[in-house]
């Protein structure tokens, strides 16, 4: 007979992980099923393990956030390059079938830590009007919980995965000074903000804008991450913050070091994944915990009669390229499926589970991004410390929702690498000037000295922002599956079918506008604005006779969210299946709407409510 468990977990990210931890703590038995490569947790072969991951990232002339890690065949991750080429609509171009009106172009990692194996660590709470957007502002929808119900779990996460912040800076108008608690800060005092932070913040803070018929005054903030810095005291407990270090040795990554390829691999693992979690859980209950790696879960099966899930059916191979495999059931009391909102409502889909309200795999959301850029009058130091320290948090808020999305801007610290591949693409510029003439390039190609000279004075004035705009629920933006998409084990593809909602698309011009009123108070005349839309790319959108391009922010929400009735969601407050009394669901796909913080921290809380959950019914 096979083993039963308290609980199955299907998927080693961040939620799994956080979920898996509180319930071996409290004496629960806990296998977690893995689709991709499983990694060491703990000593040397945990640092052989991340020097491979280093060293591919490096010698790969394509650094994007899947880049470190090597592709497996049975259990594939989307890939943000490929879902942007020119064949986007070319099933053989990537793993997703896409079929919507524009490219989705968001990525993630399948192996044991997930995402957070290549995430930025941007660690933002969500605002109180985030949680009731639809009786607020008459858009989207409101949660089934409120920001207050989700206040101590925020705390919990924050302490797990290790942020750092000043909470005094977090708190934006008419929010009052209770979004932290009166005896509450983060467990790390703020991350150094860069030259560029403090130049930006001189200059244009304070700087009035015009928006449906209010003025705004721009204010540039601190971002709180998830990335060790110096530690705090805790006034409840009167002891101080002790930072995870690397998963070889505790010494290592206990503070950043300033590197500049946090995305997508921390070089000394100062910045927070998934891994840390696991590996905490593993070196305390050990005897509790199995974490089963390169087992793809492929059926939740379910017992008619009652709905009560009975097994995971799951696919096990040994080798990612060989499509070979073992078929075998788990089985436990308790099942979450903790998978990533794409995997987790592809499987509901093929189960047949959570079907009542047909809102599984609909919903799904990602922030649209829209890049300004330009260069500084003096040299900033582009190209130095984490992506970004410093965000402008002025219009995460307002009346203006009821007409346009809200949106936050990060401040790039790696100059144009995002917007056109520099460094690259500047010493490209000056080798091959071309058309069209811009004022940082040469009326002819330069070499040597003066080449040299040239790249280091334009490279360190580089500046950009990243506009990210919040999407709202739509039912046809959705993930299905279809027989004829199938990967290398038999396991269906994801088909995707993806637009931009007009709500989102009001708000690129507002956007632009800020920009350009920055522009002019900093000083960047416009033979100096390199901010430019292509027309022929397949990310380009009109909106009121201007064009944008977008991309994707990697923040994949929706698709079996959380609601108040069996009618309008696939899961409760509680994050259990309506139709399922033992299926628990956890990560991103249970938002229900975006706002603008990245999600992860979100998610992570919501983890912690849900661990919380599945005790009390364990009990």
């Amino acid at each position: 007979m096979p083993e039963i468990y308290d609980v199955v977990i299907v998927g080693a990210g961040v939620t799994g992980a956080i979920i898996a931890k509180r319930l071996v703590a409290e004496r629960k038995r806990v296998l977690i099923l893995e689709a991709g490569r499983g990694f060491h947790l703990e000593g040397e072969a945990a640092y052989h393990d991340y020097q491979k991951f280093l060293e591919r990232f490096y010698a790969n002339p394509i650094k994007v956030p899947n880049s470190p890690y090597p592709p497996n065949p049975n259990a594939k991750s989307q890939d943000c390059v490929q879902a942007g080429s020119p064949y986007w609509k070319d099933p053989a171009s990537g793993y997703f079938v896409q079929t919507g009106k524009l490219p989705f172009l968001s990525d993630y990692f399948r192996g044991q830590g997930g995402t957070t194996l290549h995430w930025n660590g941007t660690a933002l709470r969500m605002l109180p009007n985030d949680f009731k957007l639809s009786s607020k502002y008459g858009q989207g929808v409101d949660w089934p919980i409120s920001y207050e119900d989700l206040r101590p779990y925020y705390e919990q996460a924050e302490t797990e995965i290790g942020v750092s912040g000043n909470a005094v800076e977090q708190i934006l108008p008419n929010m009052g000074d209770n979004y932290f608690g009166h005896d509450y800060d983060l467990p790390m005092e703020k991350m150094p903000q860069s030259y560029i932070d403090q130049e930006l913040i001189r200059t244009v803070n304070g700087l009035p804008v015009q928006d449906a018929g209010e003025t705004y005054n721009l204010s540039l903030i601190s971002t709180p991450m998830s990335r060790n810095s110096i530690p705090r005291k805790n006034p409840r407990t009167n002891k101080y913050y002790q930072p995870a270090g690397s998963l070889w040795d505790a010494a290592v990554g206990v503070r950043c070091e300033g590197n500049s390829n946090c995305v997508p691999i921390c070089p000394v693992q100062a910045k927070y994944n998934a891994l840390k979690t696991l590996a905490a859980a593993v070196r305390d209950h050990r005897e509790r915990l199995t974490i089963q790696a390169q087992s793809v879960a492929s059926k939740i099966e379910i017992d008619p009669a009652t709905g009560r899930v009975t097994g995971i059916a799951y696919k096990r191979y040994n080798d990612p390229n060989s499509p070979e495999h073992t078929v075998h059931t788990a089985r436990a009391k308790i099942y979450v499926i903790a998978a990533h909102s794409v995997e987790t409502a592809k499987l509901l889909l093929a189960s047949g589970a959570a079907k009542t309200s047909d809102q599984v795999g609909r919903n799904l959301m990602d922030h649209s991004c829209m890049l300004v850029w330009g260069l500084m009058p003096q040299p900033v130091g582009a190209f130095r410390g984490p992506a970004s320290t410093s965000n402008l948090c002025t219009f995460r808020d307002g009346d203006f929702r009821s007409k346009h999305a809200a949106f936050i801007a990060p401040v790039n610290n790696w100059g144009w690498s995002w917007a056109t591949f520099a460094p690259g693409s500047t010493l490209n510029d000056m080798l091959n000037p071309g058309a069209p003439a811009k004022a940082w390039k040469p009326a002819q190609p330069i070499i040597g000295r003066k080449l040299r000279g040239q790249l280091g004075e334009t490279i360190s004035r580089q500046v950009a922002f990243d506009f990210e705009f919040e999407q709202l629920p739509q039912a046809s933006n959705r993930v299905t599956i279809d027989p004829t998409y199938k990967d290398q084990l038999g396991n269906y593809r994801p088909i995707v079918s993806w637009d931009i909602p007009d709500y989102t698309r009001a708000a690129m011009p507002v956007a632009l506008k800020i920009w350009n009123a920055m522009r002019a108070k900093i000083g960047i005349p416009d033979q100096d604005n390199g901010t430019f839309y292509d027309k022929s790319s397949n990310t380009y959108v009109e909106v009121d006779g201007q064009g944008f391009t977008f991309a994707g922010a990697g923040h994949l929400v929706g698709t079996h969210c959380m609601g108040t009735t069996k009618n309008n969601s696939v899961v409760n407050a509680r994050q259990q299946t309506w139709d399922h009394e033992n299926l628990y669901l956890a990560g991103c796909g249970n938002m229900p709407t975006l706002g603008t913080s990245n999600p992860t921290l979100t998610i992570s809380a919501l983890a912690c409510l849900a661990a919380k959950n599945i005790l009390d019914d364990l009990r």
